[in-house]
């Protein structure tokens, strides 16, 4: 297997080459400008390891795959093209209210609690620029009024003529009849063809999101067209730079559904998120095959803290309606839960309680932070660590960063010490622990909110700052295990490659399998098997599209059902893929009982008030070769050994301590697997840095792996 993954953050751009057995993980600096610079850079890192040139490289390897961030920045940014869209006349004001009360969406629990004095977020299709176009079709898809041909070009020219340089369409009911929105688009490129300049591209919400619900359906289609051309021109580049290195094969490009595709057939506001779900994919496949039972996968990078949860047989979470910045949006999506605290957060003085605020800003990659010595004038956790003696200023990221104490000790004194009458390294140690206090905090809220006590499940901390930050983390919440899984700095590009090829179809319905009035089963088995069919089918297209034979295509179905009117829908995976009788409806009714039950209680299931199908989902994918994950559970205490001689030692500050310690310092490479190390403790390599704290013990495993055990 040769290939190679990359996952593009805000501050680093992570690289992980496999090469016939050989796993190299490098790392460089994000560069914004141009993303080709710094997946270039990080390359060039790995093919100096393999001893070979950068095109011999990319005209060799399987596969090129990306996991980036750029659609998220470019969302926060307000970077993107004016909007122009089209709905059913009647329906102009339905993005704008945003259902009364959507300027809640994407605040934290602070602010949906004071809901009047809330902003309402920047609108991403300004009011002006929504126009409606006379048709209408009923719930059931057939016609109740036809599409007005002439004026649907009459509101084209004009929403041109305002400067429109997208054209999003959301008609009311097009996900069970597309066809007014179809024909939509058939007139736009009449009236502006694709092969003429000033052609305009178009979006239509029945493609974006197959699910009923016309307010999240809309706005999918807005935040897809917003991205469109950020991404479209990015990854292009992206995909150019390989085309000028040799390397011919289609580029594959992570998506939030926890699958990938190529360039080609992949919407923009599939790639949001995509760096942190390929590390949560990561942390799926290393508890199955270690079988660690449930995990808690925690992603700290120089930017955010990513947070999601596997429980054990690998199970993941997904959000159907995530929010996405200020936005609810209809797409199937890895949940994950992403605070703003990472190496770069900026620390500032909190007036209110007389104590240090940690992020949410950040310091990115350029200029960074103070200690870069790039221009960066604002203190962070990262200037923080390294006064504490966590870091080694000449050899930071291998020594392609050499780091600038007096810049980081001028940085905190200035924003800090005087405000809080404290000395730098004071001021330091409060930085530190508010951090990790906040991510503490978001990791406890998370699992407590989905029913999880903390001390039943590992965590995994990797990122660049994962392993550096993780004692403090874990010892807020009382959990014992942490692991810093092989490849821990890269390990979101590890889960990129090991990525299946996978696209979601959804159709919105109304189907009662059972219904409580006239005690009725369902029995129209040819329109449910002819549903399932038609989402199977249209998968496999998108997958034989980019060269994958039918036969390799595999097929998972999924039904949101609920109780009667319920609120609450339940997701019941379904192994049998028709239905033929009595035998196999009881079936799709007793899974979705037992999953009620698993997730509400057994014995909160109603079938009296009715059960019923909201939305028909089939995931097509194809399964591809994946890095394995060696058993990495720790050695027992019997049968741990003693590290060599520390290769030096640093003094070290630790929260809740008030003197510094003389703290050993081990290379990672010098740690062979058993080997156990008492903390205060630094084990230091060229990507990331372990910090054991007083009270821990670190424990070597196999692949690079390292185990944080307490007590």
């Amino acid at each position: 297997m040769r290939r190679v993954s990359v996952d593009i953050g805000g501050t680093f751009t992570d690289c992980f080459v496999v090469w016939d057995g050989k796993h190299i993980e490098a790392k460089a600096l994000t560069t914004h400008h141009n993303l080709a610079l710094g997946f270039n850079e990080a390359l060039s890192k790995a093919y100096h390891v393999l001893g070979l040139e950068l095109e011999e490289i990319l005209s060799q390897v399987d596969s090129v795959r990306y996991a980036t961030t750029l659609g998220t920045n470019a969302l926060i940014e307000h970077k993107g093209p004016k909007i122009g869209m089209l709905v059913t006349a009647g329906f102009e004001a339905t993005v704008p209210l945003s259902r009364a009360r959507g300027y809640g969406e994407g605040l934290d629990n602070l602010g949906q609690q004071d809901l009047p004095n809330a902003q309402r977020p920047e609108p991403l299709v300004l009011a002006h620029m929504i126009r409606g176009v006379r048709e209408r079709l009923d719930f059931q898809g057939e016609q109740v009024m036809p599409l007005d041909e002439e004026d649907v070009r009459t509101q084209i020219r004009e929403l041109v003529d305002r400067g429109a340089e997208i054209i999003v369409v959301a008609l009311v009911n097009s996900v069970v009849n597309p066809v007014n929105e179809q024909r939509i688009e058939e007139i736009l490129l009449e009236e502006y063809p694709s092969h003429l300049l000033g052609a305009i591209p178009i979006i239509l919400s029945h493609q974006v999101a197959g699910r009923k619900g016309e307010y999240v359906r809309a706005t999918s289609a807005v935040i897809d067209g917003y991205l469109h051309s950020t991404m479209y021109h990015a990854l292009s580049a992206l995909e150019q730079n390989l085309r000028a290195h040799k390397y011919e094969k289609p580029m594959l490009v992570i998506h939030n559904s926890g699958g990938m595709a190529q360039l080609n057939s992949t919407d923009a506001l599939q790639t949001i998120h995509s760096g942190p779900v390929s590390g949560i994919a990561a942390s799926e496949h290393l508890a199955m095959q270690c079988d660690l039972g449930n995990v808690v996968a925690t992603d700290m990078g120089g930017t955010s803290y990513d947070i999601g949860i596997v429980v054990e047989g690998g199970i993941k979470h997904y959000d159907f309606n995530p929010v996405i910045d200020r936005w609810l949006v209809s797409v199937p999506m890895v949940h994950l839960v992403t605070l703003g605290a990472g190496g770069g957060s900026i620390a500032s003085y909190d007036r209110m309680y007389n104590t240090v605020k940690c992020g949410p800003e950040s310091a990115g990659s350029d200029p960074g932070p103070a200690c870069y010595d790039r221009g960066g004038m604002n203190p962070t956790v990262t200037d923080a660590d390294l006064l504490l003696g966590y870091l080694d200023a000449a050899n930071y990221a291998g020594g392609s960063i050499p780091l600038n104490p007096r810049r980081a000790k001028a940085a905190i004194e200035d924003a800090l010490c005087d405000d809080l009458d404290c000395e730098v390294i004071e001021a330091a140690l409060l930085i530190r622990e508010k951090v990790d206090a906040n991510m503490a905090n978001g990791l406890f809220t998370e699992l407590r909110a989905r029913g999880y006590d903390p001390k039943e499940f590992t965590m995994l901390a990797y990122g660049g700052n994962g392993p550096l930050h993780c004692c403090g983390i874990a010892q807020n919440l009382n959990i014992d295990r942490i692991l810093a899984p092989p490849l821990s700095s890269v390990f979101s590009a590890v889960g990129a490659g090991n990525m299946h090829q996978l696209h979601i179809h959804e159709q919105s319905l109304y189907m009662v399998l059972y219904d409580s009035n006239t005690r009725h089963l369902f029995d129209d088995y040819a329109r449910f098997n002819s549903i399932v069919a038609e989402l199977k089918e249209l998968g496999t297209q998108d997958l034989q599209r980019q060269g994958v034979p039918r036969e390799d295509v595999c097929h998972s179905l999924e039904l949101d059902m609920r109780y009667g009117n319920q609120l609450v829908q339940t997701t019941a995976v379904i192994p049998q893929h028709e239905v033929h009788g009595v035998s196999d409806v009881m079936a799709i009714i007793t899974q979705f009982s037992n999953d009620y039950g698993k997730r509400f209680g057994e014995g909160s299931q109603a079938p009296e008030a009715g059960i019923r199908i909201n939305t028909i989902r089939v995931a097509a994918f194809v399964r591809h070769e994946t890095v394995k994950f060696e058993n990495i559970k720790p050695v027992p205490a019997e049968q741990r050994t003693a590290p060599p001689a520390p290769g030096s030692r640093r003094k070290c500050w630790f929260v809740g301590h008030d003197s510094a310690f003389d703290t050993p310092v081990w290379s990672r490479d010098a740690i062979e697997p058993g080997m156990q190390i008492a903390g205060p403790a630094i084990i230091a390599s060229e990507v990331t840095t372990f910090l054991v704290d007083p009270g821990w013990t670190f424990v070597a495993a196999k692949q690079g792996a390292s185990w944080f055990l307490r007590g």
